[in-house]
């Protein structure tokens, strides 16, 4: 007997369709043959549409986390300053010590946003030569203001921008040239629409040369394999080829419904998700003018039994939400609208929500 589908509702892995898994299921090919290379080749340009860039995409058989540490390994030769706000941004600084770093970390609470004067300050210490930013901090809802931070770092023109857009690529505009982003990377798990397994990423060619000129960035991870291999539309090592097949497709069912209007969407469902907050008495983890587009990070100031009513709504109504991540486990809940979602099934879990609230 199969088990009934639970769908999800949370932020990363989000659910996947009939179609993107139908994709998945193409015969395989082998990775080093030219129908594999005309599979890279092709996705290229949309990818290049959706990072606002002119640089390759390179796709990495890894989570996000890959590319976030493998940043740190070809960029950094003095120190990283990391900006940390929240379960996922603090990683990064414990990742860039693990590394072998000097690293510093910008630290605000979770739930507060990274503000460009805070960057700015603190650079100005010098001996900086990397900064990260998760755009999208998904723990805790925020969203950190890009384009103001941006402006701050091309004061720096010595210090390499590296941008994790895990939960908000594609949800939004991310220009990576014109913000002058040196490595923007993303996972294919959140917002793409996919299973996991698959990150995508670019580099800037000043972070590239930066990488050239350093010695122990390892092999797996090394940004100079991935531009040689990107020359004959290959990767450095096997990629997991049902996944790039289902990005395929996914490109053509973003494209098909229009990159705009996708931003557009996810900006609507969001209210959406914000207006049943206001309406159920509830309020925001991250502040006005800092909240994702792409997830809610709801406070639990009525003080319920989350973790209850979260089990009531999956034997219900088969939807499942999040209870809280890591600190805030229960003392927030999230609830994602990224990916294939529509006004209709987010109008569903909400019901479903008000259906199993007490």
């Amino acid at each position: 007997m199969s088990t009934p589908h639970i769908k999800l509702f949370i932020p990363g892995p989000v659910e996947v369709s009939e179609k993107t898994f139908r994709a998945m299921c193409a015969p395989m090919i082998g990775h080093r043959g030219s129908e594999f290379k005309k599979l890279y080749a092709g996705i290229q340009p949309r990818l290049q549409t959706l990072f606002g860039t002119t640089r390759p995409v390179f796709l990495s058989t890894s989570s996000a986390w890959g590319v976030m540490e493998g940043a740190i390994r070809n960029l950094t030769t003095k120190k990283v300053l990391n900006a940390a706000c929240g379960a996922f941004s603090d990683k990064w600084v414990d990742v860039s010590k693990r590394c072998g770093k000097e690293a510093v970390a910008l630290q605000v609470p979770w739930g507060e946003a990274i503000k460009p004067e805070m960057v700015r300050e603190k650079l100005a210490e010098g001996g900086f030569d990397t900064f990260t930013l998760i755009h999208n901090e998904t723990s805790c809802g925020v969203r950190n203001p890009l384009p103001e931070i941006a402006a701050v770092l091309r004061e720096f023109p010595d210090v390499m921008f590296v941008v994790d857009s895990v939960s908000s690529f594609s949800t939004q505009p991310i220009p990576m040239d014109e913000l002058g982003i040196d490595v923007l990377l993303t996972g294919s798990q959140k917002a793409l629409a996919m299973p996991p397994g698959l990150a995508l990423f670019a580099v800037s060619e000043r972070a590239m040369k930066r990488a050239e000129s350093i010695a122990d960035r390892g092999y797996y991870f090394d940004f100079v394999e991935f531009a040689k291999n990107q020359e004959q539309d290959m990767t450095p090592s096997t990629p997991v080829i049902p996944l790039i097949n289902a990005l395929e497709s996914k490109l053509d069912d973003i494209f098909t419904e229009g990159v705009e209007a996708r931003h557009a969407r996810h900006a609507a469902l969001n209210a959406q998700v914000h207006d049943w907050v206001r309406a159920r008495g509830f309020e925001f983890f991250a502040p006005e003018g800092y909240r994702s587009l792409s997830l809610t990070c709801v406070k639990n100031n009525r003080d319920i039994d989350v973790a209850t009513w979260i089990k009531r709504l999956r034997e219900k109504h088969r939807f499942v939400i999040d209870g809280g991540y890591g600190k805030i486990k229960g003392k927030t809940f999230r609830i994602s609208n990224m990916g294939d979602e529509t006004s209709s099934t987010i109008a569903e879990l909400l019901a479903a929500l008000d259906d199993t609230l007490e």
